[in-house]
């Protein structure tokens, strides 16, 4: 997963699923994200079980791979790890301040290989 930028993350927003891109990076074995502190996703992220989706693509070549990962969200609020953090060179794409984090524990790991199928050679 680390070798891709972007993931979409799968939260419940007003009792229906909600799908966001975001940029990402790995720490210890966590996703972390970092947003809005008063947007919808943190508010809606912080302590909930909510799954995140990473794929590498190539539609000329067929081939690919999907990481589904299912797992509980953690506000990140000691002062020591949030400094950490900011070191880490995460920042968000898109526009605003983006001074929370947010960490995925995984709990559900899921993933496949895609890859195209090839005629059987002819004799």
């Amino acid at each position: 997963m680390a070798s891709v930028p972007v993931g979409r993350i799968i939260y419940t927003r007003q009792a229906l699923p909600a799908v966001e891109l975001v940029n990402f990076a790995i720490d210890r074995g966590e996703i972390i994200i970092r947003t809005d502190r008063s947007g919808e996703l943190a508010a809606a992220t912080r302590g909930a079980v909510v799954a995140f989706e990473a794929d590498s693509l190539d539609p000329s070549g067929q081939v690919g791979w999907s990481v589904t990962v299912i797992g509980q969200s953690y506000q990140v609020t000691d002062a020591s790890e949030i400094s950490r953090l900011e070191q880490i060179g995460l920042s968000s794409w898109a526009p605003g301040e983006h001074e929370q984090f947010i960490r995925i524990s995984p709990g559900i790991l899921s993933g496949r290989r895609l890859r195209a199928l090839t005629a059987p050679a002819r004799s």
